[in-house]
């Protein structure tokens, strides 16, 4: 398990967002939710449009030399010493761990370790960070959480969600079986394997569609694509929607 103990900030005055290249292909709607959360806290944020992959495909592939341009070609899109607010864990866990790993011992070191302090998962950032308290406007639900098996290992994410899930008096969240296993997405992994893939989301969709949730949560988009695409194929009626969306969709009031 990567994920260490943190010393957070003091709240900032400006952020920047990264969105990452999921969010920002298939689930836009998803990014802009997330700003106007931030936005909420009182805090600037900086969307940068010419980022793009953080390079974990590659890395987690073994080209550690292609993952070392990616990466450094992000960083050199964030110069300004803010934080760096992350809208997906595996893609935090990349940026906040191993690009330490890329880099270590190379004439980069010690710029690529100040970039990562300053990287911080979205759910992460709004708990530590922002101490984020939420009213919650909407109906009475239910929903059902997927944590990303790497977000949870690398980013606490199954503990910051639930403490945001947490404050929503009008949720209730329930709890799945063998929450922490994979969704059998893994980004080229659901390439390479496609037969286990698959095995694993029916596993996943499975123990997600017993617990009888109205709604699915995740702050992850690569599990949300495979586990939706999923439950689509199935012709189930649970849907997942991204963390950010749900949050802000708690603190509005809807009108008839």
């Amino acid at each position: 398990m990567l994920s260490t103990i943190r010393i957070y900030p003091a709240m900032p005055k400006k952020v920047y967002v990264y969105a990452t290249c999921l969010v920002d292909t298939f689930s836009p709607d998803s990014g802009l939710d997330a700003i106007r959360l931030l936005e909420r806290t009182g805090v600037e944020v900086v969307y940068v449009p010419k980022q793009s992959c953080c390079g974990q495909p590659a890395y987690s592939s073994g080209y550690d030399d292609d993952a070392r341009t990616t990466a450094l070609s992000q960083m050199a899109l964030f110069p300004e010493p803010w934080p760096v607010i992350v809208l997906s864990g595996s893609c935090g866990g990349m940026m906040h761990h191993h690009y330490r790993r890329l880099f270590a011992g190379s004439e980069h070191e010690q710029s690529v370790n100040e970039f990562c302090d300053r990287v911080f998962e979205l759910t992460e950032f709004l708990v530590h960070v922002c101490r984020l308290r939420l009213e919650d406007k909407g109906p009475a639900t239910s929903v059902v959480l997927h944590t990303s098996c790497a977000a949870r290992r690398e980013m606490n994410v199954h503990v910051t969600a639930r403490q945001l899930l947490g404050q929503l008096e009008q949720v209730e969240l329930r709890e799945q079986d063998y929450e922490s296993e994979c969704c059998g997405f893994g980004g080229t992994f659901s390439v390479r394997h496609p037969a286990i893939s698959e095995a694993m989301v029916q596993d996943k969709t499975r123990h997600l569609c017993e617990t009888r949730a109205e709604q699915l949560i995740s702050a992850d988009w690569g599990c949300l694509l495979n586990i939706n695409g999923a439950l689509e194929y199935q012709g189930q009626p649970l849907r997942g929607m991204h963390l950010a969306s749900f949050l802000l969709s708690r603190l509005e009031e809807k009108h008839a």
